[in-house]
């Protein structure tokens, strides 16, 4: 709507939207012109590696499995003080990009303390790792303890979450722990899967690098029946996918967010489908590490809940949802509203958060972000994070563009 207002109540919820003449000026109300610029709702970004902020030099060159092998040699060398700065850094990159709410996977802990306290809004899922069957119940009994550990710091709209990491990264005895502890304890659960071809060559034939990791550790291979003796799950009987691995062992549920979800049959969207799991789609990162794209748009006629996310600056340089919403678009023929919406109210309905942001609704959190688009004054998805002139987070300026300010 042409000459709009909105006004945001001190709570930090939205009070009124409309035309400016039908939306109250209370006294005492901070007033800000925009001029020409567009309002949107805070965008939401389904999957960010926040503490990976400064790695950017990492997004080029070696193939995915030893790209994450590099991966890991850099966050070694990071203390734990570099983390937090990275965390801080990159919240505020999404800030000044337009993003409000994040869902952020690592296992440094530090997202969720830089959200308590810049008062950010966002999940933190706590990484977990273990591929090892032997090691299963220790790995566990770390993460409940960093999950207890971490608990202190949820407050505001910072919230905690758990991520068994990969299938490549965690054996089935974890997995099934996991999903079922945080399925009972209300933990969201976020897990990468179906990202590559060499995961998928690793679970349906036991074969790829991946595979060959496993044996140089001397770690047995999920058909291996230690594996599924050890948490009483029928025998896979021939060929199964990533996704349906996961299915087998209860990691799939409403409260489950699958991220990447390139490598999918039919019958995986249909289980995604009934199990109400949620996708965190990243089209620039899965294209970047050369996986080929995830069926966005049947993923969208099975009714799947998908958000868009960035990945790491270690995956695609630069956090810039603009351009995952433009190359959602041009992959599903969506509408430029239709590609809006996967980073505005269906991102959030992929966190379970759309009663919460999303829309510039009344009630809603007063996430609200302006944009001048730098060409046609109406092209939001021509738009780039330089583009953002101000970005509100529950009524308070969490970034606003000295070059835009009214």
């Amino acid at each position: 709507m042409a000459d709009a207002a909105l006004l945001i109540e001190p709570g930090g919820r939205i009070a009124a939207i409309g035309p400016t003449a039908a939306v109250p000026d209370p006294p005492g109300a901070v007033v800000r012109d925009l001029g020409d610029a567009i309002l949107l709702p805070g965008l939401v970004n389904a999957h960010t590696h926040l503490e990976l902020t400064g790695f950017e030099a990492s997004a080029s060159g070696s193939e995915f499995p030893a790209w994450i092998l590099g991966i890991r040699r850099l966050k070694q060398a990071r203390t734990r003080d570099q983390y937090l700065e990275a965390a801080r850094a990159g919240l505020r990159e999404c800030w000044a990009g337009g993003v409000t709410t994040i869902a952020d996977t690592g296992d440094s802990g530090t997202v969720l303390q830089a959200l308590a306290e810049l008062g950010g809004s966002g999940i933190a899922y706590q990484e977990v790792f273990g591929p090892h069957p032997g090691v299963a119940d220790e790995s566990f009994g770390a993460l409940r303890a960093r999950v207890d550990e971490l608990g202190a710091m949820v407050r505001g709209r910072a919230r905690l979450g758990v991520s068994p990491h990969a299938p490549y990264t965690v054996s089935g005895p974890l997995f099934a722990r996991v999903a079922e502890w945080a399925s009972r304890e209300g933990l969201p659960l976020a897990v990468h899967v179906a990202e590559s071809p060499a995961e998928t060559e690793f679970v349906t034939r036991g074969s790829g690098p991946f595979a060959e990791a496993w044996r140089r550790r001397e770690i047995p291979l999920l058909e291996s029946p230690s594996q599924q003796a050890a948490v009483h799950v029928p025998a896979f009987a021939g060929p199964r996918s990533p996704l349906s691995w996961l299915h087998s062992l209860g990691v799939l549920g409403p409260s489950t967010l699958c991220i990447h979800a390139v490598q999918l049959a039919q019958e995986d969207v249909a289980a995604l489908a009934s199990t109400g799991s949620a996708v965190a789609h990243c089209p620039l990162s899965n294209a970047r590490h050369g996986h080929g794209a995830a069926p966005l748009g049947a993923l969208r006629r099975a009714g799947v809940r998908v958000g868009l996310g960035t990945d790491s600056v270690a995956s695609v340089g630069r956090l810039d949802l603009f351009a995952e919403m433009r190359a959602a678009r041009d992959l599903a023929g969506l509408s430029d509203e239709e590609a809006i919406a996967l980073a505005t109210i269906e991102g959030a309905r992929s966190l379970g958060l759309e009663r919460e942001i999303g829309t510039l609704t009344p009630g809603k959190w007063g996430d609200v972000i302006a944009v001048r688009p730098p060409d046609a004054p109406s092209d939001v998805l021509a738009c780039s994070p330089q583009d953002v002139c101000l970005t509100v987070l529950g009524g308070h300026i969490v970034h606003q563009s000295p070059l835009h300010s009214p």
